[in-house]
């Protein structure tokens, strides 16, 4: 798929039926090692961004969402939690797609999202799906996982896709839009997670099977790769890590 900005280097990748991967690099000399900012489009009757990126990142978001569909055919825009790489230029989607509502957590609306953003949310309750057509999300709550107590994750239905925003976080400027390798996305990002480790997490075990129940085929992480082949396996190893700090 097309770079879609050759300054930034940002680029698209269909990594699953109708999902579409967006990454921004930060390279190594303003971040050590070099990072990723994420997105996800899901491209429907009722299109979905998952991650809005940072603010200062919207027009290369913008571009490449352009790329593939209008940009104000958008008619929902979510994420895991309130953070800036998640929601931080909400307001400027809003501001582009009229038809669009921020699609969160009930949590997350209820304290943040429904004063910060220019239109209210449409809150999701635990384990609450919705339809985008042909495809259809479902919402988990997973507070402080790994941060924020309104924190969640979408999983969409019909291609297994387990949109698990920091979950499996990978440093690196230039990974590949997804691998089947379940190594090179487990090893960076337990390297990382011991760099920067997670706040303790009530039940962190227990909230990682809940979502490996769902026996995701795509791990659609927001830093670095995304991960196609046993999903449930990758989140069942994080959780035996946490459980054992």
């Amino acid at each position: 798929m097309p770079m879609t900005n050759d300054q930034a280097g940002t680029r698209i990748d269909e990594i699953a039926p109708k999902i579409f991967r967006i990454s921004t690099p930060v390279p190594p000399e303003a971040m050590p090692g070099g990072f990723t900012f994420n997105q996800f489009l899901l491209v429907d009757d009722e299109p979905l961004l998952f991650h809005t990126g940072p603010r200062k990142m919207f027009s290369l978001t913008h571009e490449a969402v352009a790329s593939v569909i209008d940009p104000s055919r958008l008619r929902w825009i979510s994420f895991s939690h309130f953070e800036a790489d998640e929601c931080g230029a909400l307001n400027e989607w809003l501001a582009v797609a009229p038809d669009a509502l921020p699609l969160c957590g009930a949590l997350a609306a209820m304290v943040s999202v429904d004063d910060f953003a220019d239109r209210p949310a449409k809150p999701l309750a635990d384990r609450e799906t919705h339809s985008l057509g042909n495809l259809c999300v479902q919402w988990f709550d997973t507070p402080h996982l790994p941060h924020g107590m309104e924190a969640g994750y979408l999983f969409e239905t019909t291609t297994r896709t387990l949109l698990c925003g920091d979950l499996l976080a990978q440093p690196g400027a230039a990974p590949p839009a997804i691998t089947e390798s379940a190594a090179l996305v487990w090893e960076p990002s337990e390297a990382m997670r011991k760099e920067f480790p997670y706040a303790p997490i009530p039940g962190a075990a227990a909230l990682l099977d809940k979502l490996a129940a769902t026996e995701p085929e795509v791990l659609a992480c927001m830093h670095g790769a995304s991960y196609r082949g046993d999903g449930s396996a990758l989140l069942q190893r994080l959780g035996a890590a946490l459980g054992n700090g």
